[in-house]
């Protein structure tokens, strides 16, 4: 046996366990899974703690009014809404000042009009949202959520006293109505889902931190116990990072999924996916040596499986007796290989409720994901940038026209002795 085909027969081996070991993986994600709905924790509270929703909204007229108004049909007896307008263009202001004067005082929004020195976009408005804020637990969620479930902030609640939890992250139900995005999102959440298995996340013996923006309750304590805001100050996926900090500061975090809760459409054009993902790949694996290898993961366990096999296939047609049984075992692991592969990838599309016949275009999506975490990879390096609702990123420093921005001013639009008229230098 030449030494081509023990290295090709190596590969099989190794790719075949590889794929093995995630489904194995997967099959115990899915067992183990929290997942969340209507009927969650239908039991009365032990408690009912005062409760603020803090959401920012940059740009969002085609989603803030189904935001809001699905969060104040909330049946929480104890929350405030607080929505931050962060320096709009577009027709946000306008309505939301509509919903304000419509709430009955359930709804105070708050104007950003430039930004704090040092600061990124949305970390700087949720800070200002923060401390308009009276609630001894905190929730934060993005203005292209809908809430479709009237009892989530109280599940909510229920899951964090259930858990004895100090930080709560429930992911969101993904829209997905456009070829793209069926092909897009579910190979770079695969992707990223190596990194942030949910059983590691919730075990405090694990170091593995995850959370997604959309949803985030926390106790107020444990919020400032991690410093808040102000320590992500200057990170994109501020999320993630909250997280990490809340499992270091020695505060339990949870992370559960939801079915019937909340909805979202995470980007709603091919461009925006493809920067959306390459700054969530960056804020979330940060290092190039990750980035790295997460490029390799994908392209080498992806790309290597059918043609291996077909080539496998042929060349035991082809080969001789004394060699044949060779070709012979190649094309058996490497066939295992691609069987193994398609069921990890088949099962991966359920969860977020995409059909699994959407996997048949799974190469596309590798070569698009490839794409994203080489982006990410080049920004890693400083060598790259990440536009983001019109601000640009180059590594964890801000250009473009946030940048020149030395101070913040902010208007409560409701007048309070707290937040009116506040102004920061």
């Amino acid at each position: 046996m030449s030494l081509v085909l023990g290295l090709w027969l190596a590969a099989a081996v190794l790719v075949g366990l590889m794929w093995l070991v995630r489904l194995i993986a997967m099959v115990r994600v899915m067992r183990r899974r929290i997942v969340l709905g209507p009927d969650s924790h239908s039991s009365p509270l032990s408690e009912k703690p005062s409760l603020s929703v803090i959401v920012a909204a940059k740009d969002e007229e085609d989603n803030i009014e189904s935001c809001v108004k699905s969060l104040l049909k909330q049946d929480y007896p104890d929350y405030e809404l607080i929505i931050v307008d962060d320096r709009s263009s577009d027709r946000t202001p306008q309505l939301l000042q509509e919903m304000e004067s419509q709430a009955g005082g359930k709804l105070r929004v708050i104007t950003v009009e430039s930004l704090k020195d040092g600061w990124f976009g949305k970390n700087n408005a949720m800070r200002v949202g923060i401390e308009a804020s009276r609630g001894d637990w905190l929730c934060f969620s993005d203005a292209d959520c809908e809430f479709i479930c009237e009892r989530t902030l109280t599940i909510a609640v229920g899951e964090m006293q259930h858990r004895e939890a100090d930080f709560l992250s429930i992911t969101p139900m993904l829209e997905t109505p456009t070829f793209w995005e069926k092909i897009l999102q579910p190979v770079c959440a695969l992707a990223l889902i190596i990194w942030f298995l949910p059983e590691r996340v919730n075990n405090p013996r694990r170091t593995t931190a995850y959370a997604n923006g959309a949803f985030m309750m926390l106790r107020r304590a444990c919020y400032e116990g991690i410093g808040g805001h102000d320590r992500v100050k200057t990170e994109v996926n501020e999320d993630i990072h909250m997280a990490r900090f809340t499992k270091q500061e020695g505060y339990r975090l949870r992370v559960a999924e939801n079915n019937g809760l909340y909805w979202t459409r995470m980007y709603s054009s091919f461009s925006i996916a493809m920067q959306g993902w390459s700054r969530i790949f960056y804020g979330s694996l940060g290092l190039p040596r990750r980035l790295a290898t997460a490029f390799f993961m994908v392209g080498f366990f992806s790309f290597l499986t059918w043609p291996s096999a077909l080539a496998s296939a042929y060349g035991w047609s082809l080969a001789s007796a004394d060699v044949a049984w060779v070709w012979k075992l190649l094309t058996i692991e490497w066939g295992l290989a691609v069987m193994l592969m398609h069921l990890v990838i088949w099962r991966s599309y359920h969860p977020m409720r995409i059909p699994p016949i959407w996997s048949i275009f799974y190469w596309f999506g590798v070569c698009l994901t490839l794409i994203v975490l080489f982006r990410a990879f080049m920004r890693s390096l400083g060598a790259g940038s990440t536009t983001w609702r019109g601000t640009t990123y180059v590594g964890n420093r801000l250009v473009g026209n946030d940048a020149a921005s030395p101070s913040s001013e902010c208007k409560d639009d409701v007048t309070t002795p707290q937040t009116s008229a506040v102004k920061e230098s």
